[in-house]
């Protein structure tokens, strides 16, 4: 069968955003020119023009993908767990390992935060991270793991506190010294938090 002009327009977004994501991965944003995207893409630029407006929007295209991806990952630790309290270990331990990754720590916390400004980026992080932490939250509530109460407000708090955990593990010397030390540390945190729940 033909390809419609549907199928034509996925491919080409498809090409475009793969292009970009191995490219801004491996040399950062700064580094990678437009038409040297749409080369590696064997697109036009006025495609790029057409379907992201410029490098910037293609740019946070490759950055909501990434943020689903991972979010994904952590929903499915999580649900794939045996219980929601080893569900929550796990799946802070998946978030972390993902942050640990060369082309989330060049894209999604070191030149996301630069490139679309803090409070885009901050949006994003929420749009893929906030719901499923309230879901875990309001599951942990009617379990009786943790005490009743502001469920978005907690989990906009733990939202923020493990992107800076990100945000410290992409600008250590040694990410993976970092990426141990939080996850002790978020460790503990959430363990009090969930002994609260007998208080």
């Amino acid at each position: 069968m033909p390809r419609t002009q549907q199928d034509r327009s996925n491919s080409t977004r498809a090409a475009l955003m793969a292009a970009a994501r191995e490219l801004f991965a491996h040399r950062g944003y700064q580094d990678v020119p437009a038409d040297e995207i749409v080369r590696a893409a064997g697109v036009t630029r006025g495609a790029l023009y057409h379907h992201y407006a410029d490098k910037q929007g293609l740019f946070r295209a490759v950055v909501e993908q990434l943020e689903a991806e991972i979010t994904a990952e952590v929903e499915a630790g999580f649900e794939d767990a045996p219980d929601p309290v080893s569900g929550m270990g796990v799946a802070l331990g998946v978030f972390l390992d993902a942050c640990l990754r060369p082309e989330v720590r060049q894209i999604s916390l070191t030149d996301a935060p630069a490139v679309l400004g803090w409070s885009a980026w901050r949006a994003i992080e929420a749009e893929h991270g906030l719901g499923l932490l309230v879901r875990i939250i309001e599951r942990g509530i009617a379990d009786g793991l943790i005490a009743p109460q502001p469920v978005r407000t907690l989990a906009q708090l733990v939202l923020s506190t493990v992107t800076e955990a990100a945000r410290m593990i992409a600008e250590a010397p040694d990410p993976a010294v970092a990426r141990a030390e939080a996850e002790q540390v978020l460790g503990t945190w959430f363990a009090a938090l969930l002994g609260n729940s007998a208080a």
